[in-house]
């Protein structure tokens, strides 16, 4: 009955912890959707608040982006503290209801209100599930595990495409909906509402059924105690380990200049080149990231997982330059090809390797510092990707489009110069800090051993299945 009853709570534990990534990665799928709408959205929403490229890519990159990087480090202060359950529901509605907002939007500054508060509600998820999961998961499963918690961003990014080309289509004969309460809407309107309100249920879903779990890898005092975070204790530490933070925060960074401007741009180079209708481009951009998006988050941890295995303690950031590398030529090339299906067959593998770092960079966060600074350390990471990656590298493609080629169907020119200049700095940046890395990880794990705290032997216990 004693080993029966043991392999049950171990089943039962091991379930609760998939559980809680499962929980957590359909709040990222919302996430994503209520974040990259906008993107299949851009002709409707520019003719009707009468927006330039630069304009929109403010409302889809800075006004998200600036809230989301600066929100996250007191919100990941927070979480470093109290109940990471708690801060995660609570961003959530508020982002939900954020999303909702930019539906009741009539100009360019009601719009950029709103995506402020939705970056400002997004902010309080990863840096809390980030730090929980790394407190469920060994350092040889965390990868699969943050993966899995990834692939919720890119399955939200194809839903985003695919609701939004549906919802599109559906109201494509309505001039405007009529809603009580509201008034009359126009159909991109409509679309944040559809997809905002859903995600309260998820924050009651997660505040009712996810425990905080006990935290590991403290920091201790001489006298045994538990050591509080104090302020500047994460400066502190980055200081450190300067060269392995300056080389990962940006080398990632540039990596996800990438991605956000595949995600934000795409779909406008393929109405504006090849002629296709938002709902064309939505359900066919939807089908490419729902596949090779998400395959590619979870290779990257499979492969993260798989280089751990085999003693490469830079695994983190050794993935990342082999996903760098893979995605190099294609992202470059799809946007300089004439044949649109040529060109999807090349956005298909530049999506796949364009999606590895999203846990590997992640996850390399929460493996190096101590439990106390791990979402500080993983939010001033958000900060400088999202401001580097989604606010200057969507913005920056517009800037060129407007201003170096004044053509709107030089928006791929202005994608390629800039996806081969960053995909160089990620490539050597990233490999740069591979020796780094294992330096600071060696050195941290040598003085948690020193300051490890005394365990009292455990008593004897019988063998599973019988007792004493």
């Amino acid at each position: 009955m004693t080993g029966d009853t043991g392999t049950d709570a171990v089943q039962k534990r091991y379930a609760y912890e998939w559980y809680v990534v499962l929980i957590c990665m359909l709040a990222y799928i919302f996430s994503f959707v209520d974040r990259q709408i906008l993107a299949l959205m851009i002709e409707p929403i520019k003719r009707d608040l009468q927006l330039s490229d630069t304009q929109f890519s403010l409302l889809h990159g800075l006004a998200f982006s600036l809230f989301y990087a600066f929100m996250g480090i007191p919100i990941a202060l927070l979480a470093d503290r109290w109940s990471r359950p708690r801060i995660i529901a609570i961003g959530v509605a508020f982002w939900s209801l954020a999303t909702a907002a930019c539906g009741l939007s009539k100009s360019f500054g009601q719009m950029f209100l709103a995506r402020i508060g939705v970056g400002v509600g997004e902010a309080a998820l990863s840096p809390a599930t980030y730090s929980m999961l790394s407190d469920m998961f060994p350092r040889h499963k965390l990868g699969r595990a943050v993966g899995i918690y990834s692939i919720g961003s890119f399955i939200g990014g194809g839903l985003a495409f695919l609701i939004g080309g549906y919802v599109i289509d559906l109201l494509k004969s309505v001039d405007s909906v009529h809603v009580p309460g509201v008034g009359a809407l126009r159909p991109w309107q409509v679309t944040f509402f559809i997809v905002g309100l859903p995600g309260v249920l998820v924050a009651l879903l997660i505040l009712l059924t996810v425990r905080d779990p006990q935290r590991k890898g403290l920091r201790h005092d001489a006298d045994g105690g538990v050591r509080k975070p104090a302020a500047g204790d994460v400066f502190r530490f980055l200081g450190h380990h300067r060269g392995t933070f300056c080389c990962h925060y940006l080398g990632f960074s540039f990596y996800a200049m990438i991605l956000f401007c595949l995600l934000g741009w795409t779909p406008a180079f393929y109405m504006r080149k090849f002629g296709l209708s938002p709902v064309q481009a939505g359900y066919m951009l939807g089908t490419v990231v729902l596949v090779a998006n998400t395959a590619g988050v979870f290779c990257g941890g499979w492969l993260m997982d798989w280089l751990a295995r085999r003693g490469h303690d830079d695994a983190p950031l050794r993935a990342g330059v082999i996903g760098a590398i893979g995605m190099a030529l294609p992202a470059v090339a799809f946007t300089q090809v004439d044949g649109l299906w040529l060109s999807v067959g090349l956005l298909l593998p530049a999506m796949f390797f364009a999606s590895f770092p999203m846990p590997t960079s992640t996850a390399a966060m929460q493996i190096l510092p101590p439990n106390q600074l791990r979402a500080q350390v993983s939010a001033l990471f958000l900060l400088i990707s999202n401001l580097v990656g989604l606010g200057l590298g969507t913005t920056a493609v517009a800037l060129l489009t407007d201003r170096v080629f004044h053509n709107p169907a030089a928006v791929g020119h202005s994608m390629s110069l800039l996806i081969g200049v960053a995909t160089l700095a990620c490539i050597g940046l990233l490999a740069a800090g591979c020796g780094k890395y294992r330096r600071s990880l060696a050195r941290e794990e040598g003085e948690r051993a020193t300051r490890a705290v005394p365990v009292p032997a455990a008593p004897a216990r019988a063998p599973v299945g019988q007792t004493l």
